[in-house]
């Protein structure tokens, strides 16, 4: 597995979502990123999971509700890389397609779009 702290991971996150177009992160509402070493047990061993309402789900009955949760999975991904810029790219990958997730994009389109 390759070695990378928590932090020089959690920076890496940062800067995946710096890269976010700004047109699109103004439109995030009501959602939180977090990093976390495993996706848990009983769970397949994910690079990220979003856990929420979509925003095109969201209606007026979306008021008062705890955040949604992105999470993006330290040691599944530093067990996969092989080296600290695909460590890069894979984070860019997930924080991207968990965010599609967010706006309601589907994992098939996602897939579609080079962010499976």
């Amino acid at each position: 597995m390759l070695e990378m702290t928590r932090e020089r991971f959690e920076q890496l996150v940062g800067e995946a979502l710096d890269r976010i177009p700004a047109e699109l992160t103004r439109l995030m509402d009501n959602v939180v990123i977090l990093v976390e070493d495993e996706s848990g047990p009983g769970r397949p061993q994910l690079f990220g999971l979003y856990e929420g309402t979509p925003l095109t789900a969201r209606g007026e009955w979306y008021a008062g509700v705890l955040p949604d949760r992105i999470t993006v999975f330290r040691n599944p991904t530093l067990r996969v890389c092989r080296s600290t810029e695909e460590v890069v790219r894979q984070v860019s990958v997930t924080v991207a397609h968990e965010i599609g997730h967010h706006f309601g994009i589907s994992d098939a389109r996602l897939h579609e779009l080079g962010y499976g």
